[in-house]
């Protein structure tokens, strides 16, 4: 998944950087960028920012599958996107937003409207 905003920033990048062997490479001619380097620069990012709270590539990760659940996205989508293999993996990363158990239709409300009948006319009482 590749959306049109990051692809027209990706091509900006290549233009001015014009990368050889690989679109993020090391220091190290020739190699690609490693994980601690992605580490790295998410811990300056989030200093820059000045975010109190840690934010590691794992928790991105884990932000855009709660983002796309919340958005409507299907868990089995979800799955895909993030490569899991098991569905329970995939469960463990989706935090449900108070918001969006809130938002959640009960399946009596998807049923078709039915006016209750109106009770038959009592007869009057005669003293």
């Amino acid at each position: 998944m590749l959306s049109p905003r990051l692809l027209q920033l990706l091509r900006a990048y290549w233009k001015i950087a014009r990368p050889e062997q690989w679109l993020f490479p090391s220091r190290i001619r020739d190699e690609p960028m490693t994980s601690g380097a992605v580490q790295e620069v998410c811990e300056k990012t989030r200093q820059r920012c000045g975010i109190q709270k840690p934010i590691t590539p794992h928790s991105l990760r884990h932000a855009f599958a709660t983002h796309l659940l919340e958005d409507g996205a299907d868990v089995r989508t979800i799955q895909l996107l993030l490569g899991h293999r098991s569905l329970s993996t995939t469960a463990r990363y989706l935090k449900v937003s108070t918001r969006s158990v809130c938002a959640t239709r009960s399946p009596l409300d998807l049923l078709p409207h039915i006016t209750p009948p109106t009770p038959p006319a009592s007869p009057t009482a005669h003293f």
